[in-house]
């Protein structure tokens, strides 16, 4: 089996976030002395584990993860990744609300939606670029 090189590892369990600040995110684990395949853990059970520690009876709960430097900053990475889903799911609902308003009207959607009319129009007006999120949520079962 083949070895990722170091940087693909990293690149991928830091999807989520923008190409420009990947590298500062990577050097501030690293400097922290957690590896890439750490944040994988924590991503892909969403911080389970990590909320599972914690609310523990173990004193030494964070000594698993590297500590609490480590677990801030495990714990911030999953934040960052479900900021990313949430913006992501907005994109997908302003493309089919505008959609939607191509054929119904504005009343009709709000209806549907169980919002107000000027919700609506609030919610078609995002623009964000779908090209711009990940295509998977670290814990899917899909194969390609």
């Amino acid at each position: 089996m083949a070895r990722q090189p170091r940087g693909d590892m990293w690149a991928a369990v830091l999807a989520h976030r923008p190409v420009e600040v990947r590298d500062s995110v990577r050097d501030r684990f690293v400097a922290n002395g957690v590896t890439a395949g750490q944040v994988g853990a924590v991503l892909a059970d969403a911080g389970d584990t990590l909320c599972a520690a914690a609310t523990g009876a173990d004193e030494g709960w964070a000594d698993y993860f590297g500590g609490a430097v480590a677990v801030a900053l495990l714990a911030a990475e999953v934040s960052a990744l479900v900021a990313h889903l949430n913006s992501r799911a907005s994109a997908v609902r302003a493309r089919a609300v505008r959609e939607l308003l191509d054929e119904y009207s504005a009343v009709s959607v709000a209806a549907h939606l169980g919002v107000a009319r000027q919700k609506v129009y609030d919610i078609g007006r995002g623009q964000q670029d779908l090209d711009t999120f990940i295509d998977e949520v670290p814990w899917s079962n899909h194969d390609h």
